[in-house]
């Protein structure tokens, strides 16, 4: 486990500095932003449990992922032609106006069992399973590391952790440097999945 967070802290150090120099404007992004309402709402909170909220993220966060959706490093079907012509600066800016955004506190209705097993797997992660702690890379509070482009997970959509958790051990997402969350979702259990996913709604 020690080889596989050594590796991730190396390879999104790297990421980090690549896109250290891009500074978003979210002023500029806000016109170009109007258009992600359909989806992820107007105050950057989504209606919908599948589609997740983007206020408060992480700019670096987000710019790379509109940047890998654009590139086709990520796929995803409902971004299919929205973002095909942004620019870096494009991407910078539409995620420095949601990064601005007040974030999601989520409420949460899970049985108490649920939840303590998603606080320990965030917290302490499953040394037997190989499983490290999700605090390490998103932060205690669940507010990510924008400086290498951890996410926020804080308030984020159950419906939309579990997938995006799920895919990532299917291998169907791909755009997590060195498979880091390829690797570790694969050693978790669909209760673990839902059990973080919870956990994470109501963190703050």
């Amino acid at each position: 486990m020690r080889k596989l967070l050594a590796s991730l802290a190396i390879t999104l150090s790297a990421i980090g500095v690549a896109h250290a120099e891009l500074k978003g404007d979210p002023a500029a992004g806000r016109e170009m932003a109007q258009s992600c309402a359909a989806c992820h709402g107007a105050e950057g909170i989504s209606a919908v449990g599948m589609f997740p909220n983007l206020a408060g993220q992480q700019a670096s966060y987000l710019a790379k992922q509109i940047m890998d959706i654009r590139d086709g490093n990520r796929m995803v079907a409902q971004m299919a032609g929205q973002v095909d012509n942004y620019s870096d600066q494009d991407a910078a800016d539409v995620a420095a106006y949601f990064a601005d955004m007040t974030a999601n506190l989520g409420q949460v209705d899970a049985e108490p069992e649920v939840i303590a097993r998603g606080e320990e797997l965030y917290r302490a992660g499953d040394m037997a399973k190989g499983i490290p702690a999700c605090a390490a890379c998103h932060s205690p509070t669940g507010q990510g590391i924008g400086t290498a482009i951890y996410p926020a997970l804080s308030g984020q959509k159950t419906d939309y952790i579990v997938s995006t958790l799920e895919a990532f051990a299917a291998g169907e997402r791909a755009n997590d440097p060195n498979a880091i969350m390829r690797t570790i979702a694969a050693k978790m259990s669909d209760s673990d999945m839902q059990a973080v996913s919870q956990y994470v709604l109501g963190l703050h």
